[in-house]
């Protein structure tokens, strides 16, 4: 197997959700640490200009967004399934759900209530940077108040218990899913502050289900620095198959650009070369990491032609 490069770092929940799922295929990988706040050069020269955390490495292929990053350590290492075929599509509307509505329930409340946590020790002009880079990623976001908050946090936990009602291991069974890791994340992320984490005690099944998720671990990774990917990706002589098998009025070796559609609206720019109904992938070239295949979920990513400039 090509070697893996999980892009990261320490307290980012999607990337919990991505050493979990590496853990639970006992894999081996590389580890590079990014700065959890722009300006991140290192990352722009592999991808183009996104600056969500995690991504993969492999080679001179770069994967963004963990629903994709995800799918492709599936196909890499197959055995655990990541996907069983007795929740086959269930689970990844449960993850999903995860992704977006129970995390953008559970984050925002956890950062109003556990700040003090989160951020001990830091210097006041980190929090400010902090504060502003957020802001920039999320613009038109809404945080509720925190009892409504906690409201909208207590619903979603109370249907996690329910599912586990039964004394099921997993969300879905017997076994673990991307159901799983994708919820997991948001339950990791709140215990890392005293008065969400106080709020999991009412909920004991979550408790024991949480416990075995995370029994997997990371599996085993050793430090990379980013220098170092980036050389990687400047020597790989090859990128993994795509092509344009799409309908749509976008050819390959068009001029795109893709752009998340939830947050972080950064313009990604490049060569159209290839094209599926799970996925988009862009040729472009840096002075530094050479020609690269920057690869994304066709799921919450907009994909356009590229504006012509005028002479």
């Amino acid at each position: 197997m090509s070697e893996l490069v999980l892009h990261h770092y320490g307290t980012s929940p999607f990337s919990e959700k991505v050493r979990l799922v590496l853990g639970m295929k006992r894999l081996s990988w590389r580890s590079v640490t990014v700065p959890r706040i722009m300006p991140k050069p290192d990352v722009v020269a592999l991808t183009g200009g996104y600056r969500r955390t995690p991504f993969l490495q492999i080679g001179a292929d770069i994967y963004c967004d963990s629903l994709l990053m995800c799918r492709v350590i599936d196909r890499l290492a197959p055995e655990p399934p990541l996907y069983p075929r007795e929740s086959a599509g269930l689970a990844e509307v449960v993850a999903q759900w995860a992704d977006s509505a129970f995390f953008w329930t559970a984050i925002p409340y956890t950062m109003q209530v556990g700040a003090a946590d989160i951020f001990a020790g830091a210097p006041p002009e980190y929090l400010k940077a902090f504060g502003a880079d957020r802001a920039a990623m999320t613009p038109s976001l809404r945080r509720a108040p925190p009892h409504d908050g906690a409201a909208a946090l207590a619903a979603c936990l109370g249907r996690l218990e329910a599912m586990l009602a039964d004394g099921r291991r997993f969300l879905l069974g017997g076994t673990a899913s991307i159901a799983d890791f994708s919820t997991a994340q948001s339950i990791w992320f709140m215990r890392r502050a005293a008065a969400s984490a106080a709020m999991l005690d009412a909920y004991p099944r979550i408790g024991a289900w949480f416990a075995h998720v995370t029994a997997f671990g990371h599996g085993e990774s050793a430090p990379m620095e980013s220098g170092d990917a980036i050389a990687l990706a400047a020597g790989a002589n090859s990128h993994a198959q795509a092509s344009v098998t799409q309908v749509t009025s976008l050819s390959a070796g068009d001029p795109v650009t893709v752009t998340a559609s939830d947050y972080a609206h950064d313009e990604i720019a490049g060569t159209l070369v290839g094209l599926d109904v799970d996925e988009v992938v862009i040729a472009r070239d840096d002075a530094r990491a050479g020609r690269v295949h920057v690869h994304f979920p066709r799921i919450g990513f907009h994909l356009k032609a590229a504006k012509k400039e005028i002479a």
